[in-house]
């Protein structure tokens, strides 16, 4: 670690008034660089909330005032919510009314955190921005022969797995590639929770002893179907079995995801029932037990892939986005479907221009509209979307 050089590199950190982007931005200061931060609000509940009621981000902005106070850089607020609502927000609505579940964290991180974000940093000034994922950047410099002749080749980075495994974010981020992964900064991603936490604690930080948040900023203490509702019509149908009996009624496929459970309905064997089917054309709601076929999968489609080695799409100007996923196949690596999922054994391939994942084992709860992440050793290689 080199302070003096560090001091001449401006970097803007994204501040959420949580113990991770704190601890994130306290390394960055006690490393040298030139540090600002930054708090983004992308979203405002103000149909939401009762008079006088305090905004949803307005407690978590506050702590980063403290914190940027603490450690003696300035904190911009930077308003998102157009960025958000387009990119994000309407996305996910759009899903969920076709009947598919989102991950509206891996869209957020796309196009506002690592797009309009870094976008605005970069004219700004800044050299590079940073957050507190959990996650790490590699470099692989390389160069080519040709005789006599050495030519240095351009740096690959990599996206590469968290120290603590369980607190691993790279799900979230498969979607960056070569376009922004130079610019970025992962401060904590060699640390684990408990490290982080000592650390906030030993920087003397206001939220040390902060509890976690585990949900989205815009959806609060409102259950998920409840905050949906506002935007998306109830449209009841049959809750059916397998078998094809009906054994009651559901408010509307949207507000329900593959492998769910509590669905307020029960059959003579009073045992647990499942999603494990959507029916659009019928609108009808399948169901099942744990060990119903239907939820079980040996094999997905996947569309919109996303390789972290790619550069808006291609390798180079003169190679086409088909040539390069198709070099790519057959790939045998590791697949995740859900964050934390333990990783399962794959093979990708191509088949009549559609990207197909074979499971070694069948997986249960093969959910459209979330992401397949793909993984080899503890490197991250892209994803896309589960048709």
């Amino acid at each position: 670690m080199n302070k003096k050089t560090n001091s001449k590199i401006k970097v803007l950190i994204a501040m959420s008034g949580g113990v991770d982007s704190s601890v994130a931005a306290a390394l960055l200061v006690a490393r040298g660089y030139d540090v600002t931060g930054a708090f983004m609000v992308n979203y405002d509940d103000a149909d939401m909330r009762q008079d006088n009621a305090d905004r949803c981000w307005t407690g978590d902005y506050q702590d980063a005032l403290r914190v940027a106070a603490k450690l003696g850089i300035p904190l911009l607020r930077w308003d998102f919510i157009k960025d958000y609502k387009k990119t994000v927000l309407d996305y996910m609505y759009k899903e969920y009314r076709l009947g598919r579940t989102p991950n509206p964290d891996v869209l957020c991180n796309k196009f506002v955190k690592f797009g309009a974000w870094l976008d605005k940093a970069k004219k700004l000034g800044f050299d590079k921005i940073a957050t507190g994922h959990y996650a790490r950047i590699g470099e692989s410099k390389a160069y080519a022969v040709r005789g006599s002749k050495k030519t240095i080749l351009p740096t690959t980075y990599s996206l590469l797995t968290a120290a603590d495994s369980n607190k691993d974010q790279t799900y979230f981020l498969h979607q960056l590639n070569q376009d922004q992964l130079p610019h970025i900064l992962f401060p904590i991603g060699n640390y684990t929770k408990p490290q982080i936490r000592k650390l906030a604690k030993k920087f003397g930080l206001p939220n040390a002893d902060k509890e976690e948040s585990m949900g989205i900023c815009f959806v609060g203490e409102v259950p998920m179907k409840d905050f949906l509702m506002k935007e998306i019509k109830s449209k009841k149908g049959n809750v059916v079995l397998s078998t094809g009996e009906i054994i009651g009624e559901h408010d509307g496929l949207p507000f329900y995801t593959i492998g769910q459970r509590n669905l307020g309905v029960k059959t003579n064997l009073n045992k647990p029932l499942y999603v494990v089917d959507k029916k659009g054309s019928t609108n009808e709601l399948v169901v099942g037990y744990e060990d119903d076929k239907l939820l079980y999968k040996k094999e997905a489609e996947v569309i919109d892939v996303s390789w972290t080695d790619s550069k808006n799409g291609r390798v180079s100007k003169d190679v086409t986005r088909h040539d390069f996923v198709k070099s790519k196949f057959p790939l045998i690596c590791e697949v995740r479907l859900r964050h934390r999922q333990p990783l399962q054994k794959v093979r990708v391939e191509e088949k009549n221009k559609k990207v197909i994942i074979r499971f070694k084992k069948p997986q249960r709860a093969v959910t459209p509209g979330q992401f397949a992440v793909f993984y080899r050793n503890d490197e991250c290689l892209g994803g896309g979307v589960i048709k």
